[in-house]
Order: C-alpha cells, then structure tokens, then sequence
C-alpha cells in the first residue's frame, strides 16, 4: 500500500492505496467520483501511518465497506496537521484534468 496526504480544494486527506502511482488513470476515476478532481499529494511512509495510527489504521485495512485500492484513512484536516509536519513533505505530485489545463490556457492565453 501506498499512503498520501492529498491537498484537495476541501483540504487534506489521508489516502491509502494499492495503485503503484498517484496519478493512475483508475485512482485519478475514483477520486473524480469522490469529488476530488485535482490535487497536490504527497507520499508518506505507510509505516509511518500506520505507527501514527495505530488502531485505526488496523481498522480500516479491515473495512469491508471500504475498497481494497483506496481508503482514505483521515479526512479531518486539522488533525492531519497536527499528525505529520509540512517540512517531511517532499516531492509533490500535482494533478489537474487536461480538460481544465486547456480551458484556461484558452480563456487566458499568453
């Protein structure tokens, strides 16, 4: 598994996955579906998630209504700040649909 902090335009989330990459076409879908269409994420260690979480994280391994190739382990902002400090957080990943990167290179060209 792979864990994340994914900067939304609602804030962060704390995302667990399978997917060998952030910007995998069917993650990118299943965050659509979830209305998180572009983001900012990180990589964290998913030890260091699972240290940090300890039983919660256990719990939601084991949430049957959860998929198996994406959980998302906190979506309470605050506390994610509270959890991992800003200066860990290396090598961001953006992604925005290309739809939208052409709408506004065409509404405001250069």
């Amino acid at each position: 598994m792979k864990a994340g902090i994914f900067f939304t335009g609602s804030g962060p989330v704390l995302i667990l996955t399978s997917y060998d990459s952030f910007t995998n076409r069917n993650l990118v879908k299943k965050l659509a579906a979830k209305g998180i269409k572009k983001f900012i994420a990180y990589e964290i260690p998913e030890s260091v998630v699972r240290k940090k979480y300890g039983t919660h994280y256990d719990t939601t391994m084991s949430d049957l209504k959860q998929e198996d190739d994406l959980r998302v382990l906190d979506y309470d902002g605050h506390h994610i700040f509270l959890e991992f400090s800003l200066k860990d957080l290396r090598h961001p990943i953006a992604y925005e649909p290309k739809e939208e990167l052409d709408l506004r290179q065409h509404l405001h060209p250069n």
